[in-house]
């Protein structure tokens, strides 16, 4: 029922920027915090950052200040921005949204390479 379709991902070179989003469907519940996580080969899964429902957000201290995580309710969707990429920023991207009652939900995973 639930489906969360993740866009936006693919190879880009250092200083570049891509913009991913993610659509959410399929539930009757309010979603509250939606969020974006990443996991590097061999590394574990990691918040890169989140937004409540009434806009507020948070960030990994490796990407504050070069990615900007946004959301339209009416939509249910979450969209990262991130600029000023680095190698380091390789990894799968994988969308997050809690729903009331029914609990969190994951994307399948987008892949963002950064790389020359």
């Amino acid at each position: 029922q639930v489906r969360l379709v993740e866009s936006g991902g693919g190879l880009v070179q250092p200083g570049g920027s891509l913009r991913l989003s993610c659509a959410a469907s399929g539930s009757g519940f309010s979603i509250g915090t939606m969020a974006w996580y990443r996991q590097a080969p061999g590394k574990q899964r990691e918040l890169v950052g989140s937004i409540t429902r009434g806009g507020t957000t948070n960030y990994a201290g490796s990407v504050k200040g070069r990615f900007t995580i946004s959301r339209d309710n009416d939509e249910n969707t979450v969209n990262l921005q991130m600029d000023s990429l680095k190698p380091e920023d390789t990894a799968v991207y994988y969308c997050n949204v809690r729903f009331l009652v029914v609990g969190e939900y994951w994307g399948p995973g987008t892949q963002v390479t950064v790389s020359s």
